[in-house]
């Protein structure tokens, strides 16, 4: 979205991360912002925000462990900041599907695909990031290969995982946003 923070881009009048603290708000004990730019600007919301422990930008798995070393909870929720129709009950469904399992992972399930950044971690798993982001890798998929996970399926909230990486994205999710 031409080197912007995501996250504060407006769709439909209001800043993307509004979406996504209104409705994880009330299915988590403590919120957290990880933001790696523009830390003043999400501070505004009242909630901490921290940046990577690995520098260079690299990718969600480095904001999911920094997420569980600044968290309280040992159970870390994890979404990105461009998803504006989130389930409400995305964290009961995780958690549920995790414990039924007995994984340190769960994460959501379109339909379609795996969507591996909207997930519960325990922070039992944090080594195990830390050691493959110091081996070098990035790749949230590559990671989760090397782990076992359980896999919600959310085909019942078919926008849910909708995200705004393109303009064209953007106009498509506010005429859904604006229409009665």
């Amino acid at each position: 979205m031409g080197g912007m923070d995501k996250g504060l881009i407006e769709l439909a009048g209001r800043p993307m991360i509004e979406y996504v603290i209104d409705v994880l708000s009330p299915q988590v004990d403590e919120l957290l912002i990880n933001a790696n730019r523009s830390q003043s600007r999400y501070l505004a919301y009242g909630f901490p925000v921290f940046e990577d422990a690995v520098t260079g930008f690299a990718g969600p798995l480095a904001g999911i462990a920094a997420a569980i070393d600044h968290a309280a909870s040992d159970m870390i929720l994890t979404v990105p900041c461009d998803g504006p129709w989130l389930p409400a009950d995305l964290a009961v469904r995780l958690e549920q599907r995790l414990l039924k399992e007995d994984a340190d992972i769960c994460i959501a399930h379109d339909g379609n695909r795996k969507q591996p950044v909207f997930g519960l971690f325990h922070r039992r798993v944090v080594t195990s990031i830390n050691n493959f982001l110091e081996a070098g890798d990035r790749k949230l998929q590559l990671w989760l290969s090397t782990q076992k996970f359980a896999v919600e399926d959310f085909s019942d909230h078919p926008n849910a995982f909708i995200n705004v990486n393109t303009p064209k994205e953007k106009a498509r999710v506010e005429e859904i946003l604006r229409s009665p």
